[in-house]
């Protein structure tokens, strides 16, 4: 459990809007993987994400962002992110305590989470060709969508200068 006040979904949108970002959200049944949320396509707009939580050997943390087909080299990532040794999931209550989502909501959205910028954000360089992009604003019963852009503006606001980096082929 965590010892600070978790944000909220009102919380994403209220900053996504006082950060004059355009947003748009589709309520839909809880999807916990990629394979799930597949029923989704061509409802809701933007390039749709898987996202990894991960950690290395010296407990530092990192929140992976690809296009949801894209394939991520787990042995070699820790190689382009400077990490120490090889990286692993990271561990469900970890996640809770940094970025306030279980598994199957990890978000690039659950930055608001992370005051005290404990986690490094990536984004893989081939999502960042999409002009729109999604995530859950951390719940996993709805997908928001957000432009490139100002997906970056909304990681620096919260704290976050996020890594774009080759990381999917």
């Amino acid at each position: 459990m965590t010892d600070k006040p978790l944000k909220t979904d009102r919380d994403l949108f209220a900053l996504l809007d006082s950060l004059g970002i355009p947003h748009e959200t589709t309520e839909h049944e809880a999807v916990f993987t990629v394979g799930e949320s597949e029923r989704l396509r061509g409802i809701i707009a933007g390039a749709h994400t898987k996202n990894l939580f991960l950690r290395d050997r010296k407990d530092r943390h990192f929140v992976v962002t690809a296009e949801e087909y894209a394939t991520v080299d787990l042995k070699g990532l820790h190689r382009i992110l400077d990490a120490s040794g090889r990286l692993s999931f990271g561990k469900p209550e970890t996640m809770w305590h940094y970025l306030g989502v279980t598994p199957g909501s990890v978000t690039v959205f659950s930055a608001i989470n992370d005051i005290a910028s404990q986690v490094t954000f990536v984004l893989d360089e081939g999502l960042m060709r999409y002009d729109r992009i999604t995530g859950h604003p951390l719940r996993n019963t709805a997908t928001t969508s957000v432009g490139r852009d100002d997906l970056i503006r909304f990681l620096k606001a919260t704290g976050h200068t996020p890594l774009v980096l080759k990381v999917a082929d």
